[in-house]
């Protein structure tokens, strides 16, 4: 399904670290570990997610966001949504194009119609690739260069199809191991210049040839597991990441970035941090 662009400028993004300007959130009112779906939930399916915390850590994410000027917008929560906090993956922008993911987990299919009525509400255009499997945390963005992770999620055809949509972009098919869920918990473009990476998650060929374009910042196994990779440009050098993660944090401050520390401790028990939980829809 496509719809029509009224204006282009409700849509652009050109990167992961240009200046943010407008994002989507979901509030975790129901948000809650019903079926574990990747490694992080293992851990914490028998300690169940105070919804309470949860919801108040988001809130101060939401007022650091709206603190450096971005335009929240929020979509309604769903009880038969239980991971509908982490936005990212139903629905990713490049360039002018916001596409709407086709989820592969039937837990989370559900939540993409969700988007679907607020971006037909809003008179805003989007495009839907195929019956194919791609979720936006597997998607990553750096100007014509577009990163998409194979994995259980995103399939090598959605990737095609993606491709065959957009000609004007060069696509980085990029295997890693599926227990890390997305790509986006292993690798993270910070800048033209750096990136986030866990290497252990991706083969080495693959990191040969992603060091001849970044900087790899390496993460560490335990910070990998703590969402270490998961952090949130929001432009000219702001990056949004936990306290925790204390060897990240000291590293992107060495390279020159400035940290805004949230404590997103609860919410990342399920499997996600900052980037997870934000769909860019503007960025300049």
């Amino acid at each position: 399904m496509v719809k029509i662009f009224k204006d282009q400028s409700q849509i652009q993004c050109q990167s992961e670290y240009g200046e943010l300007q407008k994002v989507i959130l979901c509030e975790p009112q129901y948000m809650e570990i019903k079926e574990v779906i990747n490694d992080v939930q293992k851990k914490y399916i028998n300690s169940s997610i105070d919804r309470s915390l949860a919801i108040s850590q988001h809130q101060l994410f939401e007022q650091t966001l709206r603190n450096a000027g971005v335009e929240v917008i929020k979509l309604p929560p769903s009880k038969d949504h239980p991971e509908q906090v982490f936005t990212r993956d139903i629905g990713f922008t490049l360039g002018n194009c916001l596409f709407i993911s086709e989820m592969a987990n039937p837990i989370r299919q559900g939540e993409e119609k969700v988007l679907a009525e607020w971006m037909n509400e809003h008179d805003i255009s989007y495009k839907k690739l195929s019956t194919h499997s791609i979720e936006g945390g597997d998607v990553i963005v750096d100007g014509h260069r577009v990163f998409v992770g194979i994995s259980h999620r995103t399939s090598k055809k959605a990737i095609q199809d993606l491709q065959e949509e957009l000609p004007e972009f060069e696509i980085f098919s990029i295997p890693f191991n599926p227990k890390y869920l997305h790509l986006d918990c292993v690798f993270n473009i910070l800048s033209s210049k750096d990136a986030l990476i866990f290497p252990d998650a991706i083969d080495p060929e693959i990191v040969d040839n992603l060091s001849s374009m970044y900087n790899l910042i390496e993460v560490s196994e335990s910070e990998q597991f703590s969402m270490g990779t998961n952090v949130l440009s929001i432009g000219n050098n702001r990056v949004l990441s936990l306290p925790l993660n204390s060897d990240v944090n000291h590293q992107l401050r060495k390279h020159g970035y400035q940290v805004i520390e949230v404590d997103f401790s609860e919410i990342i028990k399920s499997g996600g941090s900052f980037r997870c939980c934000s769909m860019p829809i503007v960025r300049q």
